[in-house]
């Protein structure tokens, strides 16, 4: 049957997709019982015939027929003589059925009602998705950009519903385009003015661990299992790793025959170090695996304070450090203990310095081969040296020395 514009309103709720069709049947047949009480103050005679293939709806009103001055509830029951004027077959006792025009309601019961059904087509639309999305919280999902805006990029699933990617989920290197597919971990739901918003993360450890799932079999068949991940996102990341099955090595499966199932985790995460080391629960073997690069030469641990201290070869210091750092914090987070770092032969507090290949991204590699020939392998041995020295020694120019010493200055004045 036709109405204004109601239908319309119907085939929009008939074609929104993950709603099931008893649920989509039972909310339209509500609406129009709504819309029927308010005009003859009860529905229990009418009967409201949902058709879900073609997107609209039949109403019958149905009475009984008794004899001429016996009508006791008009709403139930219909007098003989106004019964076979519609059909003159009809006996007393039967039941008669009578279509129901919608425009009889009215304009504005219609409108109200066409506003009521879109309503609860959003409402069952949010529903449906804050379901489906927390459901997934942990899951990696596909997504294409749509917009990308200054403090998130909105991201479009395989059934165009919306998902944010905020700038503090973001690796730092990360750049899209639109149109570009990108993968994210699902986050979590929130709720925003009664909408759902579902926030995605490249940053979260929940991110590696999938990746490390998808990418090697023996931790989804539950052969290895990742027992602690932390991150520096787009820095390093240090993943500790057991497998139950003794003949299994847990870290080259996660590595990969010539590295060939990190490589691709690396790549996904914007070329972030990831160190894989076995997990034990002797606190010595784990610090020192934690260390990574770094080779540890005799260390002391206090278990009431968790505290570490360690000590290296002054070659090895800056290696256990890292860049800005982020070694030594993530081995910290790694095992609970706070770490101190002494140089081996003087067991004093090593002075703050970085591998010049912590550089690599901003000093070319023929660069720092040419600083390592002369045997400056840290930022402090080529700052301790004058560019005077630097340019007479190497094949450099001045104004690459320059740069150098910029760069290596800058990053000390950050600590």
């Amino acid at each position: 049957m036709a109405s204004i514009n109601l239908i319309e309103a119907f085939q929009e709720f008939k074609d929104a997709e993950n709603i099931d069709r008893p649920t989509m049947m039972k909310v339209v047949e509500d609406v129009f019982k709504t819309l029927i009480r308010k005009k003859y103050s009860s529905d229990d005679n009418f009967d409201v015939i949902v058709n879900a293939e073609k997107g609209d709806l039949e109403i019958f009103r149905r009475r009984t027929i008794v004899d001429e001055g016996e009508v006791m509830d008009p709403l139930a029951e219909v007098a003989y003589s106004d019964a076979v004027k519609i059909e003159p077959d009809f006996e007393i006792g039967e039941e008669l059925y009578e279509e129901v025009n919608i425009y009889d309601f009215g304009r504005r019961a219609i409108l109200a009602a066409k506003q009521t059904l879109a309503s609860r087509i959003s409402d069952l639309k949010k529903n449906v998705l804050v379901k489906k999305y927390s459901e997934r919280i942990g899951e990696i999902v596909n997504a294409e950009v749509y917009q990308d805006w200054k403090k998130e990029v909105l991201l479009l699933d395989e059934e165009g519903s919306e998902l944010i990617l905020p700038k503090s989920e973001q690796i730092p290197s990360d750049f899209f385009k639109k149109g570009e597919s990108i993968r994210a971990v699902v986050e979590r739901v929130d709720l925003k003015n009664n909408t759902p918003v579902i926030i995605l993360s490249r940053t979260s450890t929940k991110f590696l661990a999938k990746l490390l799932e998808i990418e090697v079999p023996e931790i989804f068949d539950g052969l290895i299992v990742v027992r602690k991940i932390v991150r520096d996102p787009g820095e390093r990341a240090k993943v500790a790793v057991e497998s139950f099955d003794d003949r299994i090595d847990p870290v080259g499966a996660c590595v990969g025959m010539k590295g060939s199932r990190i490589h691709g985790i690396v790549r996904e995460l914007k070329n972030e170090n990831i160190d894989v080391i076995n997990f034990t629960n002797n606190i010595n073997l784990l610090i020192q695996r934690s260390l990574t690069p770094a080779r540890i030469t005799s260390m002391d641990i206090d278990q009431e304070t968790k505290r570490a201290s360690v000590y290296l070869k002054p070659d090895q210091v800056s290696l256990a450090i890292g860049r800005r750092g982020v070694n030594i914090k993530l081995a910290c987070e790694l095992t609970g203990f706070d770490i101190d770092v002494f140089r081996d032969n003087e067991g004093e507090v090593e002075e703050f310095d970085i591998d010049l290949e912590e550089f690599s991204d901003e000093i070319e590699a023929w660069v720092i081969d040419e600083l390592k020939r002369i045997g400056c392998d840290t930022a402090r041995s080529v700052l301790n040296l004058t560019a005077e020295e630097l340019e007479r020694r190497t094949d450099l120019e001045k104004e690459t020395i320059e740069e150098i010493r910029k760069v290596l200055n800058e990053e000390f004045e950050k600590e």
